[in-house]
């Protein structure tokens, strides 16, 4: 559902409409008769959701960022290697 607010309406109530977004409205913000935005809900819903797949991955792959230890990858190892030679 799409609703149309003057932007001094937003303003005093701009809780009010920004859960309205959070529920699934659309609210076009307008001044003197010209649109300005449009306030909707999160485009990603999951973003709150810990145990979405992808927030359980991320908060996998930060907890290794702070445990990883990296090596020099540029410099030889003194090794050789078969396909090398």
């Amino acid at each position: 559902m799409m609703m149309t607010v003057s932007i001094g309406e937003l303003r005093t109530n701009l809780l009010e409409y920004l859960e309205r977004a959070q529920q699934g409205n659309r609210i076009e913000v307008i001044s003197e008769g010209i649109s300005l935005a449009t306030v909707g809900p999160p485009t990603n819903p999951c973003n709150s959701d810990t145990t979405h797949p992808s927030n359980v991955a991320r908060a996998r792959l930060r907890e290794l960022a702070e445990t990883a230890v990296i090596h020099d990858v540029v410099s030889p190892t003194g090794e050789s290697w078969d396909e090398m030679e």
